[in-house]
């Protein structure tokens, strides 16, 4: 029998990239497929397209349109809390301007099946519209605490299995509250499949066009404006501030690690920037993380 796929698909005035999207996710292939999508209170017609394609097609449903999220990771959030279990061996999610290889989720199950892994993610490759593509790789090895400062990858690549998946589920819907607070999902669902000892692969293939656009709530980090970007949530206080809450979400702060930096004092920071090596996958991020805490102290010490 073909590995049973629950995806889920977070929507918000996508009606320019919905259908081509959609159709790459249901002709995937040697897997079955069945596609749920939530809607986020859109304006060009996106809950009309989404009415109308589940009522033609027997494999795609939705949530009731009329919420408003005010961003990906809430959509997501609800789409975990209400997805279908008992039906399906894998769940994945998606964005609705991507585009899928037909083997995308075929190979998935493959690399889970031969590595032994509970969780999934992959390189992407990145388009833009006026023709540039690029690798975007995200399978550096991972280390004893990037999952509490980064995400495993784009959430459109994550791969989970129906154990890991029920889990993450019944850990979201309990703290639903609370998870409202998360910025990013897909840093938060990696978070907690490694916190609670799942096995995570990145592969280092891809398998998917992640494109690149004006719309793009979270895309490609990369050139002098991305980094500006960062730097500015970093200085801002977002990023420690989501990586704390993470934290404590997730059930690590009670760690010696985590309690070595999560009130985020002067001297917290200086310990966690000499922890740097083990906080992010990249080399050129590891270096950053660790200079970045560093620059903190310092304007902290300064005001």
């Amino acid at each position: 029998m073909q590995p049973r796929f629950l995806v889920m698909l977070a929507a918000y005035n996508g009606l320019e990239w919905i259908s081509e999207q959609v159709a790459s996710i249901l002709s995937q292939e040697g897997v079955s497929i069945t596609l749920l999508i939530s809607v986020d209170a859109s304006s060009d017609g996106t809950e009309q397209w989404v009415t109308n394609l589940a009522k033609s097609d027997s494999r795609v449903s939705y949530l009731t349109h009329g919420e408003k999220f005010g961003g990906a990771a809430r959509n997501f959030f609800r789409l975990v809390k209400e997805a279908p279990i008992d039906d399906f061996e894998y769940f994945s999610f998606a964005d609705q301007d991507d585009i899928w290889l037909s083997n995308k989720l075929i190979q998935a199950t493959g690399v889970m099946s031969e590595t032994r892994s509970d969780g999934y993610s992959s390189n992407v490759t990145a388009f833009w519209p006026n023709g540039n593509e690029r690798l975007i790789i995200k399978s550096q090895p991972q280390v004893e605490y990037d999952h509490l400062f980064e995400a495993a990858g784009p959430g459109c690549t994550y791969v989970f299995s129906k154990k890991l998946f029920v889990d993450l589920q019944r850990h979201i819907s309990t703290n639903f509250s609370c998870v409202q607070s998360v910025t990013l999902h897909d840093w938060y669902c990696y978070a907690f499949s490694r916190a609670r000892d799942y096995k995570w692969i990145i592969d280092n293939n891809s398998y998917m066009r992640y494109r690149q656009h004006s719309n793009n709530q979270v895309g490609v980090n990369s050139g002098l404006k991305a980094f500006r970007a960062r730097l500015s949530k970093v200085f801002e206080g977002w990023w420690l501030s989501q990586a704390s809450l993470i934290s404590r979400l997730v059930g690590t702060e009670g760690t010696p690690f985590v309690q070595s930096w999560i009130k985020l004092r002067g001297i917290d920071l200086a310990r966690l920037a000499l922890s740097g090596y083990k906080c992010r996958r990249r080399l050129r991020d590891k270096f950053v993380f660790s200079g970045l805490c560093l620059t903190l102290v310092i304007l902290r010490r300064k005001r």
